[in-house]
């Protein structure tokens, strides 16, 4: 499965970086393939790898603020390996054979 999730700290202002970046590192530091972006990171794994990593993860940042708010979305496909790298390589190749103007 992949599971894209936020995690927000409210209450602790605009600059919430640090708070974001202590529930990254918990994710990183967990050996599953992920992938952070803007809006959210990604983990790749079992249901009961990946919940405790989120789970590890909203706790990390409720160390900067006593309310956290958290968006998860869940992809479960059974059989289904590499999901962060396959699903963004099928895209690609659809966008290449369409050529530069996005158009066949």
């Amino acid at each position: 499965m992949i599971a894209a999730f936020s995690v927000t700290p409210l209450g602790i202002g605009e600059d919430v970086g640090e708070a974001v970046a202590a529930a990254v590192r918990v994710v990183r530091e967990s050996g599953l393939p992920n992938r952070t972006d803007a809006m959210f990171t990604s983990i790749e794994g079992e249901w009961d790898e990946v919940m405790p990593v989120i789970k590890r993860a909203i706790e990390a940042v409720k160390a900067h603020s006593s309310r956290v708010s958290t968006v998860i979305k869940i992809d479960d496909r059974a059989g289904v390996t590499d999901g962060l790298t396959a699903k963004v390589a099928s895209v690609e190749r659809h966008l290449a054979a369409d050529g530069p103007s996005g158009h066949r």
